[in-house]
């Protein structure tokens, strides 16, 4: 199959606040951006209700609408912003060469990767039905919202720990279901949850349903793989914290990568280990994944950009 061929000066792979302020900068630097969104256009933050913590919004906004405004302000400024996915990308020489839909070839002078990471859930249809409405995978996003509430959260770990403890001084009462008879966590956030007194752990017990009025979460029902036992909790917040997944596979034996996938970069920089290539968002922060921090990390991208294309002028010219 033949396939066009197109040359940019920079590339950048996937939408959300990362890949779009990632365009804005570039744009403004009159390196003429082409962002490709993905299949998720806007990225996590269309999937969203209310976004209340990202700083120029005191009324606080709807995520799809946000990432409309962030879309909006990269075309003003020259973003040429298309539809499609990176199908695979061959980074072993330059210009960059990187297929999209397979059929497109776009040779790129710098790539920034903005793919993102996604939640894990736990596959539950009423999980994804009460998904932004009492059903969230960030604490630390949504928290506010169950102010004085009973929620529950479901998960093991260091992250599950951190955010049972965060929401635990938002909130009257969380439920933290741990599905073995043991933490996954370490001892010290073990500790801490243990130690917090309006955290209630339940052990050896998974999740079988979100309960719901049809608009609202109103309990979770859960199931005891000891005994048996089926109850059900009075909650109106369910919170998923089993980990995310950096949507970086394509990537696989290109750059280098933690043992998860998320995309390492060089310190203060959001260089990768291979020449041009960028990375910014959560797939590179398995710490942070926030909204303002993706969108500075995508500033950090398109300066490091910027930069290095300016210093190949140079080089260019002395030579």
């Amino acid at each position: 199959m033949s396939q066009e061929l197109e040359h940019v000066q920079c590339l950048i792979i996937g939408s959300g606040p990362a890949g779009y302020t990632a365009a804005i900068y570039a744009a403004r630097a009159d390196l003429k951006p082409v962002l490709y969104t993905g299949m998720l256009a806007g990225g996590q933050l269309t999937q969203t209700t209310d976004v209340e913590n990202f700083p120029g919004y005191p009324n606080g906004i709807m995520g799809p609408e946000m990432m409309e405004d962030f879309r909006k302000q990269a075309e003003r400024f020259g973003t040429d912003i298309r539809f499609g996915y990176v199908s695979s990308v061959d980074f072993s020489s330059l210009p960059h060469k990187v297929v999209v839909d397979e059929t497109v070839t776009i040779l790129a002078d710098t790539v920034i990767i903005s793919t993102g990471a996604s939640a894990k859930w736990l596959g539950l249809e009423s999980e994804q039905k009460y998904n932004g409405f009492g059903v969230s995978a960030c604490a630390v996003c949504d928290g506010f919202f169950f102010r004085g509430q009973d929620v529950a959260i479901v998960g093991a770990g260091d992250t599950a720990a951190e955010e049972a403890t965060y929401l635990a001084k938002l909130c009257r009462k969380v439920y933290m279901l741990v599905r073995r008879d043991e933490f996954r966590a370490s001892k010290a956030m073990a500790t801490r949850v243990m130690n917090t007194p309006n955290i209630e752990i339940i052990y050896n017990t998974e999740t079988k349903e979100i309960v719901g009025d049809g608009q609202n979460v109103t309990g979770v029902r859960v199931h005891n793989n000891k005994t048996n036992e089926e109850s059900i909790l009075d909650v109106t917040g369910f919170f998923v914290a089993i980990g995310h997944h950096p949507n970086t596979d394509i990537f696989r034996g290109v750059i280098d990568m933690d043992e998860t996938g998320y995309i390492i970069t060089k310190p203060g920089s959001t260089e990768t280990n291979v020449e041009g290539v960028f990375c910014c968002g959560d797939a590179q922060d398995n710490i942070y994944r926030q909204a303002i921090t993706a969108a500075g990390t995508g500033c950090m991208a398109a300066l490091d950009a910027e930069r290095y294309l300016a210093a190949k002028e140079a080089a260019a010219m002395e030579a």
